[in-house]
């Protein structure tokens, strides 16, 4: 029976708004951090992690011999990488209107959040046949549709999700369906 739990990346020092970073590096603290904390994961049988340098940066603290997946990387914000959400709002208020508004909408010139789910769908799918337990380090967008997928939420509920990073999404399948058993479960260190 899988079990590939999610786990957000460390914190960086981006703001934490729908505009992500370009490809920032996890804080100091947060990483000095990550060692204490691999002991309260289970053993996993194989591990993934995004192509994206806070998500490596987590998997290589953690202990993990991850593989990078594409399929786990952020959400592409296009040109509206690396800015604030007041900015956008200021800049092009009506194109974050439409994106926050039309999951099929892409104003950015990046990704859609419906192309997000397509991707995210489609690594659940080919997790399903795995044995044994998968961890996979990747983005609080990522984990959003996952959860959404799992629980046959709609698509708008996405914005109704906070995903802290550091934060852990367990999924489960029992050989009939995708269940979720915990969101939201910090990493602390074991006491």
């Amino acid at each position: 029976m899988p079990r590939p739990p999610l786990l957000g990346k460390a914190p960086t020092a981006a703001p934490h708004c729908p505009a992500s970073p370009a490809d920032e590096p996890v804080t100091p603290d947060a990483l000095a951090q990550l060692p204490a904390l691999a002991t309260t994961l289970r053993r996993s049988d194989r591990a993934f992690t995004s192509p994206r340098l806070a998500a490596r940066q987590t998997a290589a603290a953690l202990g993990l011999d991850a593989v990078e997946t594409a399929a786990l990387g952020d959400l592409d914000h296009g040109r509206w990488s690396g800015h604030g959400l007041a900015e956008i709002a200021t800049s092009e208020p009506q194109a974050l209107e439409t994106f926050m508004r039309d999951d099929g909408a892409a104003p950015h010139g990046g990704e859609s959040r419906a192309a997000l789910r397509t991707r995210v769908a489609d690594w659940l799918d080919g997790a399903r046949d795995a044995r044994g337990h998968t961890i996979a380090v990747t983005h609080a967008a990522v984990i959003r549709v996952a959860v959404l997928l799992v629980l046959k939420a709609p698509a708008d509920a996405f914005w109704r999700l906070d995903v802290a990073p550091g934060s852990l999404a367990d999924l489960r399948f029992d050989g009939r369906r995708w269940a979720l058993r915990s969101l939201g479960v910090a990493l602390s260190p074991a006491a």
